[in-house]
């Protein structure tokens, strides 16, 4: 688990779960309420109807009772039935009645009888099947009670599970009735009960259900039950069966106001409830949450179908994402380990993101940079080396060769022989430089310097007024680091190839610029000598070129010289301090020669001044 190829994947897994885990939440609670809400909406408008339904349906019901009591020769009939003694006459009366009561049913499809009672207890019926088979004790039934305390309003019954009257109709009926009234006098006459067709309430009620557990129930001001579709019933009077989804208590609920309709889903069940506008009745339609759930298990199943391929999708991109990033880090990891085991020839080639290319670029580049380190490093040390053995080979005896020199200079200082002791003194200085070699390879400009004045103290010595030396180095130079024997073998290839073979004074001179824009270094030494022949020239700036790293190329001795060549001397600066360094020469015939060493510009504080030497 402490790879970068697993832990990428954790992450980008754990990122992608947690965001789906998120967003599928979020859809699930926006859907959830949207459907909620709607279905509410669906609820409130079924009720809605269905109350519109009754009412259009009550007001059937009332108009045709309003008939019956309107019509002045049926209360007149009524009045006269209780006086009348002659037979004849209360068969005629009969006949009248029946034929009126017969009209009003006649008016609607949905009436299965209309019974009226006379306040002397006859009663008049209008019936489908079985007329005239009347329970004869029907005045101590609770709705003729009903019927017979009302002021003239309409008495709704309700359902019942059979006929109230006619024990011979088992099939549900709705019942309804009112006191009938003598309009003159306003003094009750009889009254009149209907029983109709429960149909169409029952089919007004199912509009109102949204499920199939939902329950739809009609309720009167006093909580009574008056219709309900609720199949846990025994019969259509609405009475509590003992069943487990019994009757709800309707005393606690919300009730509305005018034509207001109630909404409430704070409970386990969605409640919508509305109040017809003939009767004083409220519908009630409650519908579980359970089944407005139901609702959400396609939705469930699709976000979990979604859930289960965003889960393998996610999986797939995190493993080729990790793998793409991981990929190219294990390839320059490999790569490491084989530049710790000292191989610098390989590369790492992947193409990746831009970090991870810059990051194998620099990876190559310095495996690169650090093999050609080496291998100057390693030419260097060879160089040196081969200097050193040269520079040895050239003396004899070196240490008998100083002492030697010592003892001619104290000779001469006996015998004030100033100019040629100057001469042995320089002669024993250079010798003694030239073959140090065991300390370091590397010197300062200002030892190089005083070496050069060394050399030219015997050369002016033996070129009596023909070699004059102007050296202007500034001193915070002096303590720029070059190799060893740098600036004494470019003096002597002066000297013997440029000064020498003039015929008139010659002038040597030695002077440091810098250059901060190119942070160059430039030491440069100038002669007025014969100058170099044009193919001479290109020979020698075309050694100079290839002799830099190239450890193959050949490297011959100055022409006319026993000292360390030219080439090795720019060799040996450009391993120093790289390619861009080293040693140019410019050369014009009969104008002179000028050789720049130019080396990394040091970063070199002190006092300012220049080192003036005129020599001659």
């Amino acid at each position: 688990m402490h790879s970068i190829q697993n832990r990428l994947f954790l992450l980008l897994f754990s990122s992608m779960m947690t965001l789906l885990i998120l967003v599928s939440f979020l859809y699930y609670q926006k859907t959830a309420q949207i459907i909620h809400s709607k279905i509410s909406d669906l609820a409130e408008k079924n009720v809605s109807q269905t109350v519109g339904l009754f009412d259009l349906l009550l007001e059937g019901y009332d108009s045709v009772t309003k008939s019956l009591n309107s019509n002045y020769e049926l209360t007149r009939l009524l009045k006269e039935a209780d006086k009348e003694k002659n037979i004849s006459v209360s068969v005629m009366n009969e006949r009248a009645i029946t034929n009126i009561i017969g009209a009003a049913y006649f008016s609607r499809d949905d009436i299965v009888g209309i019974h009226v009672m006379t306040n002397g207890g006859k009663l008049y019926n209008y019936e489908r099947r079985f007329a005239g088979l009347v329970n004869q004790d029907y005045t101590s039934a609770d709705w003729y009670s009903k019927l017979k305390n009302s002021k003239g309003e309409m008495v709704w019954l309700g359902l019942m599970k059979g006929s109230v009257i006619n024990s011979m109709l088992p099939e549900p009926v709705f019942v309804f009735g009112r006191q009938l009234f003598d309009l003159n006098n306003y003094k009750p006459v009889g009254i009149v009960l209907i029983e109709s067709d429960p149909n169409p309430i029952l089919s007004a009620l199912s509009n109102a259900s949204i499920s199939p557990n939902s329950r739809v129930f009609i309720v009167d001001k006093n909580n009574g039950v008056i219709a309900s579709t609720d199949k846990n019933q025994d019969d259509l009077s609405m009475e509590p069966t003992g069943e487990p989804q019994a009757v709800p208590s309707f005393n606690g609920l919300p009730r509305p106001k005018g034509n207001e309709i109630v909404v409430d889903n704070k409970t386990n069940q969605l409640m919508v409830a509305a109040k017809t506008a003939v009767a004083d009745w409220t519908v009630f339609g409650l519908t579980p949450k359970a089944d407005i759930s139901e609702e959400l298990v396609q939705t469930r199943l699709y976000l979990l179908a979604v859930i289960i391929a965003v889960i393998l999708l996610s999986i797939m991109l995190a493993t080729l994402i990790s793998r793409n990033i991981s990929s190219p880090l294990k390839l320059l990891i490999r790569e490491m380990k084989q530049v710790e085991l000292g191989n610098f020839r390989g590369s790492v080639d992947v193409k990746s993101f831009e970090e991870i290319n810059s990051l194998v670029s620099s990876f190559n580049r310095m495996v690169q940079r650090m093999d050609e380190l080496i291998e100057r490093i390693t030419l260097s040390s060879i160089s040196e080396k081969n200097a050193e053995l040269q520079a040895l080979q050239s003396q004899v005896n070196p240490h008998f060769l100083y002492n030697t020199l010592d003892m001619i200079y104290w000779m001469l200082d006996e015998r004030e022989n100033d100019r040629l002791g100057r001469v042995i003194l320089s002669l024993s200085h250079m010798f003694r430089y030239s073959s140090d070699w065991e300390e370091a390879s590397k010197t300062t400009l200002g030892q190089e310097l005083e070496q050069m004045r060394h050399y030219m103290t015997i050369i002016e010595n033996r070129l009596i007024g023909r070699v004059s030396t102007e050296i202007q180095v500034d001193n915070r130079w002096l303590g720029a680091i070059v190799p060893k024997m740098t600036i004494q073998p470019v003096i002597e290839n002066a000297v013997k190839s440029g000064l020498e073979p003039l015929d008139r004074p010659g002038l040597l001179r030695v002077s440091a610029v810098a250059d901060e824009e190119a942070n160059e270094l430039r030491i440069v030494i100038e002669d007025n000598g014969v100058g170099i022949e044009e193919g001479a020239l290109k020979e020698l700036q075309t050694m100079l070129q290839h002799s830099g790293l190239n450890r193959n190329y050949p490297l011959p001795e100055g022409k006319g010289r026993r000292g360390i060549g030219l080439p090795n001397v720019h060799r040996r600066i450009v391993l120093m301090y790289g390619e861009p360094y080293g040693m140019r020469i410019t050369s014009e015939v009969g104008k002179g020669t000028t050789v720049i060493i130019a080396i990394p510009l040091p970063a070199i504080g002190g006092k300012t001044g220049d080192e003036h030497i005129n020599r001659g």
